[in-house]
């Protein structure tokens, strides 16, 4: 199966994907990888536009091929991202299961913008002006939402769970 994570940084949408690939031994995909190692190979600076999501959704089909379930973790601010990476699940003939993890106290978001250290060298951390300046499109179809305010990560791990159960063998 697909998961797709997406959400605004800083909401905990990295640390819910190790969370959920470690207990489930999917592959876990972030973007921010992909597109660091763009930038680091010296063929593109940031902001890269699509490149990391058009490899990301090549690498989560190919290993969706394999049989196995594979954790897209990005921002996914637009309808067609979101669309693209359904997609990749149809044409693996896999399930689908998309996540938006949100944070709703925007103290607390904020907080987490402005405290966090980046895991990826070099990796450019937005500013929560950058945040709250963003384009972020509104989903337009069912998905679970995980609202991470005011929880451990632990604690919101188990929607995710559930919804993976509900969605099929993966």
């Amino acid at each position: 199966m697909l998961i797709v994570m997406g959400g605004l940084p800083a909401t905990g949408k990295t640390t819910l994907a190790r969370l959920l690939a470690s207990r489930t031994g999917a592959v876990h995909l972030r973007v921010d990888t992909i597109e660091q190692a763009v930038v680091r190979s010296g063929l593109a600076r940031h902001p890269v536009g699509p490149v990391g999501y058009v490899v990301g959704y090549a690498l989560a089909e190919e290993q969706l091929r394999q049989g196995l379930t594979v954790i897209a973790e990005s921002v996914n601010p637009l309808a067609i991202t979101r669309d693209a990476w359904c997609g990749a699940a149809t044409r693996a003939g896999v399930p689908v299961v998309e996540v938006e993890v949100v944070c709703s106290d925007p103290d607390e978001h904020r907080r987490r913008v402005d405290s966090r250290s980046v895991d990826i060298p070099d990796l450019p951390l937005p500013t929560w002006q950058q945040i709250a300046d963003r384009e972020y499109e509104p989903w337009n179809r069912d998905h679970l939402v995980v609202d991470t305010a005011r929880q451990e990560p632990g604690d919101s791990l188990g929607p995710l769970l559930d919804a993976i159960l509900t969605a099929g063998p993966g």
